[in-house]
């Protein structure tokens, strides 16, 4: 039955870089996916798979059914694409100016829309049923997972998997691990509210620049004087905005950062303590301000026994040639939401691109992955559904 499956993946390749190449040249932003579900929807309504469109939101669930009733597997896609102008100089690049698809979502969905088509072929070979979750809005929290799953995404479902294309990992490597691999992700904005004037006369202001410096390097302590060293946190600064004149003294100063964390009392740890340092300089440099903390995606934290099964079909996967225990990550995904809910796990898939010495990074304008890596994780994504499957069945006959 696998080796059925992977040669139906096979002769499926050229079409699935087809439709991943129409994706990526066609993106479109989290939370505004409408066309990107239509697609999908369109590609299962011609299969004559069931589908349910407009899950919390733009979400597109999808049903296969095996021969008999049994365990059911959710398999996970996102779809959203991200505010970047596309650099890259290929056949395919992004028709949306100031859109692309810098993090292989594009990718995602066209495996998981063959992976589906080479299942639904073969659905009288198995029993149970097969899930596809194609979700809108990763990229941007809350997300599009919390909704799709309040809107009954995982209603009846046993387990869930779902894996990333990573292009900084060379191709063939199926990277995993048990526990938490990828890190809780929130956001927090602080606004100082001084007093401008003329840059000539800096004694008569309340110098919002200066203060948010002087934040800027206070807050860098809650990593470095203030937390466990064998505790795992991230605190970074990503905006810091003071437009002005160059002749003025900006009233205002607005800071944006980041906070990543693993475990739930250092994240709130963390919080007291940029609240605690940014009341001591404002209240020093006598200003107000206001701190704003949002709460992001939770830690992603993979289940033992489905990850031990990953790793035990992708060593069987001629196409594996590296399986690789992950160091956590410090990026966030939503996918923790399904692995609260249910057991599973969320791996790695490697996708750099060929010749290359160092690959560009998700997220940067001339992003881009060696499209063999779809067909790896649809073989991967495969194995473990049919494996996990046909495990519930014969438990059922044990019994």
């Amino acid at each position: 039955m696998m080796s059925d499956l992977f040669s139906l993946l096979d002769s499926y390749y050229p079409e699935m870089v087809s439709t991943r190449r129409y994706l990526h040249e066609n993106p479109e932003l989290s939370f505004k996916e409408y066309e990107t579900a239509k697609f999908i929807q369109n590609f299962y309504q011609q299969l004559n798979i069931p589908f349910k469109s407009n899950v919390g939101g733009n979400g597109v669930v999808a049903t296969i059914n095996g021969r008999n009733p049994g365990k059911t597997i959710a398999l996970r896609a996102d779809f959203d694409a991200l505010p970047i102008q596309d650099e890259k100089n290929v056949p395919y690049s992004s028709k949306v100016p100031g859109v692309m698809h810098a993090c292989g979502h594009d990718g995602h969905t066209a495996t998981l829309l063959y992976l589906a088509k080479a299942l639904h072929e073969q659905k009288d070979s198995w029993d149970g049923k097969v899930v596809l979750l194609h979700q809108h809005a990763e990229e941007y929290a809350p997300g599009g997972a919390i909704s799709m799953i309040a809107d009954g995404c995982l209603d009846g479902v046993d387990e869930v998997y779902g894996t990333h294309l990573w292009a900084i990992e060379e191709l063939g490597t199926i990277g995993y691990r048990k526990g938490p691999i990828m890190a809780a992700a929130d956001r927090f904005s602080i606004t100082i509210q001084g007093q401008g004037g003329h840059g000539a006369e800096p004694h008569r202001t309340k110098d919002s620049i200066v203060i948010a410096s002087q934040l800027v390097m206070a807050l860098q302590q809650v990593v470095s004087r203030e937390t466990n060293p064998i505790d795992t946190v991230v605190l970074s600064i990503g905006s810091f905005e003071a437009k002005n004149a160059f002749n003025v003294i900006a009233d205002r100063a607005t800071l944006i950062g980041t906070v990543r964390t693993f475990k739930k009392e250092t994240q709130e740890k963390v919080k007291k303590q940029i609240a605690r340092i940014i009341k001591g300089i404002c209240l020093a440099n006598d200003v107000t301000y206001e701190y704003k903390y949002d709460d992001g995606y939770p830690p992603v934290v993979n289940h033992e026994k489905e990850t031990d099964l990953l790793v035990k079909v992708a060593e069987s996967i001629v196409e594996v040639s590296q399986l690789k225990e992950m160091d956590p990550k410090m990026g966030g995904e939503d996918f923790a939401y399904y692995l609260q809910k249910l057991p599973g796990t969320f791996f790695f898939t490697g996708a750099k691109p060929p010749h290359v010495t160092e690959a560009y990074p998700h997220h940067h304008p001339k992003f881009d992955f060696d499209e063999n890596a779809m067909l790896i994780a649809a073989k991967t994504l495969g194995s473990v559904t049919l494996t996990s499957l046909k495990q519930s069945q014969k438990l059922v006959e044990q019994k």
